[in-house]
């Protein structure tokens, strides 16, 4: 979290940097490091099944009931802290550039989709992948992938239907390296690897 509020913060792209959580302690250490934490998440929303959408929601309308609005909004989850302030500068000019709906970063596919299928309880591989699928990976072209990191969205395109993969969205390539998203104890070494790597 610390590493989130820190880029956004040092990219000066914010009228308000905030977190947004249910946990006075994280929250503590939110304002420690520099973000607001103007409000607590609700109850409906600290759970497993709540959707990140379903937060900035209710971030945008509470933000309403004090009378503030905001043109755009960017979400940056604490699970990509490898992303940097430039990422976020670069992305933001891309969408004043080109963007009516949003920017959504991606990097690029470690491995083709063409070459992955669900297994059957058996494990056979029959029909695992199409014949025309087994032609060389390099002939396949390059594949990206959603890496969780920014996402610059128009509030008004927001409030309409959450949807943001349409004309008038665009997406900001970043570096493979920046792009780590923990979500697995291994990805958190990972991270914490490259991370000491760069102290050193």
């Amino acid at each position: 979290m610390a590493y989130t509020i820190e880029a956004a913060l040092i990219s000066g792209e914010f009228e308000e940097v905030m977190v947004s959580t249910d946990s006075e302690h994280y929250a503590d250490i939110a304002r420690s490091f520099g973000a607001e934490v103007p409000f607590m998440r609700s109850v409906e929303n600290a759970t497993d099944t709540a959707s990140s959408w379903d937060m900035v929601a209710e971030v945008l309308q509470n933000y309403g009931e004090y009378g503030r609005e905001f043109e755009t909004f960017c979400l940056l989850q604490p699970t990509s802290p490898l992303r940097s302030a430039e990422d976020i500068r670069a992305a933001y000019r891309l969408y004043r550039e080109k963007a009516e709906v949003a920017v959504v970063s991606v990097c690029r596919a470690e491995h083709s989709p063409l070459w992955c299928a669900h297994l059957p309880e058996d494990q056979s591989l029959d029909g695992f992948i199409d014949a025309e699928k087994t032609q060389q990976r390099q002939s396949c072209g390059v594949f990206y992938r959603l890496n969780g990191a920014i996402y610059i969205v128009n509030t008004t395109s927001f409030s309409e239907d959450r949807y943001l993969y349409r004309k008038g969205s665009y997406a900001y390539r970043m570096d493979e390296r920046n792009s780590v998203d923990i979500d697995t104890e291994l990805d958190f070494e990972f991270a914490e690897l490259l991370m000491k790597k760069d102290r050193k």
